[in-house]
């Protein structure tokens, strides 16, 4: 196998321990990876970016439902919804250059790691009471981003699960990788057909990254959250800051 698709499997892995210690942010790092690593098209590497991500949520959010750390009622509000914006915002991608397509996901890249460092702090003592109606709200929203641009979503899913539904943090990742999984599913629907996504590779980073995962699930327990976010944040900045250099200047 080429070195540089050693190395795309690689950051599969660590996007997959993201996911499943986080219950978010390492997908948004799927499509970078896809593109400039591993050499595939913008457009197919938005349906392979669900493909992977959907299939290494499911397998975390198993094994947190399992310990009993998901919230199947919530899950069920918010991917509902979400289900129905993910094949909207999919119809949408193909209509959208690629090199636009990269700048709204370094933008993108660039808001969420910033969310992601401002949301380090110390935990919080009450558990905020239930908004049910906003949670469908939100997970429109989060399907549409989820299909448009191919990530789960899961860094805005975390915490709307804690503020809307009321969850703590634990119950909130596990949930969290469920709704991922569900989202991505439908996003990858709407992408069928509308360009050739390499099966084998596919396969093969979806496997590297649902190892990740495991991995996450059982350090979440042993490594201290709130200190792996920030420098996963710092991390999506920088790769942020690099797409936007990139493809706001190209040559």
């Amino acid at each position: 196998m080429a070195p540089h698709l050693l190395l795309a499997l690689a950051l599969s892995t660590l996007i997959g321990v993201s996911l499943g210690l986080l219950g978010g942010g390492g997908s948004i790092l799927a499509v970078p990876v896809l593109v400039y690593v591993a050499r595939v098209d913008v457009h197919a590497a938005i349906g392979m970016s669900l493909a992977v991500v959907g299939a290494t949520a499911l397998v975390g959010g198993l094994v947190h439902a399992r310990a009993g750390r998901v919230d199947l009622r919530a899950a069920a509000l918010f991917a509902g919804a979400g289900m129905l914006g993910a094949p909207v915002g999919a119809q949408a991608t193909h209509a959208v250059a690629p090199r636009v397509l990269l700048l709204l996901f370094a933008t993108l890249m660039l808001a969420v790691g910033s969310l992601m460092l401002r949301r380090v702090g110390p935990a919080r003592t009450a558990t905020p009471p239930p908004h049910t109606a906003a949670v469908p709200a939100a997970g429109f929203v989060v399907g549409l981003l989820t299909g448009f641009l191919g990530v789960g979503g899961g860094f805005l899913i975390v915490p709307a699960l804690t503020l809307l539904a009321g969850l703590p943090i634990h119950s909130a990742v596990g949930t969290s990788l469920l709704v991922v999984a569900a989202n991505s599913a439908a996003g990858l629907a709407g992408h069928l057909g509308r360009g050739e996504a390499p099966l084998g590779l596919t396969a093969a980073f979806t496997g590297a990254a649902a190892v990740g995962a495991l991995g996450g699930v059982r350090l979440g327990g042993t490594l201290d959250p709130a200190r792996l976010r920030r420098a996963f944040a710092a991390f999506v900045i920088l790769v942020g800051l690099f797409l936007l250099a990139k493809n706001a200047f190209p040559g």
